[in-house]
């Protein structure tokens, strides 16, 4: 599925309706170029779950943690840009920090990809003329959950 997100306000839309739908173990993969807007998507999910303030990307510390009461549930974002092979996603103890939580993972093809696991939402960002294009695959467990899905 492709979704036109011409605007800012269309990106925090789209984030607010995946972040409704957002449960633990779930994992929103989100891959485009350098400037494609995941890191922007990631935000407006973090917000539209009840963090509030600044989100800082994880580009450098790999992983950030957010839990209750300041998000709705435990959320675990990372941006595996900086590994250079996917067995380091386990050497950072990934695995322990998604138990119980959510992931959004920025460039999970890094990290080996989650597209496998039935709670995957892959959310693949292009640049577009007006905007950003959002090419949308829901795993087994998303069916439905979201209405644009």
């Amino acid at each position: 599925m492709r979704i036109l997100l011409p605007d800012l306000p269309a990106m925090e839309r789209f984030g607010r309706a995946i972040a409704g739908a957002l449960r633990p173990g779930d994992v929103i993969a989100l891959s485009g170029g350098l400037g494609a807007g995941k890191t922007t998507l990631a935000r407006a999910i973090i917000a539209a779950l009840g963090h509030e303030g600044e989100v800082p990307s994880p580009s450098f510390a790999i992983l950030e943690v957010y839990d209750p009461p300041a998000v709705r549930l435990p959320l675990v974002h990372a941006d595996f840009y900086r590994l250079a092979r996917p067995e380091e996603a386990e050497e950072l103890g990934l695995d322990d920090y998604r138990e119980g939580a959510a992931l959004i993972a920025e460039w999970p093809e890094h990290a080996g990809g989650f597209a496998h696991e039935p709670g995957c939402l892959a959310i693949a960002l292009e640049v577009a003329e007006s905007g950003r294009i959002a090419i949308v695959e829901g795993g087994a467990d998303w069916l439905g959950r979201i209405p644009c899905l």
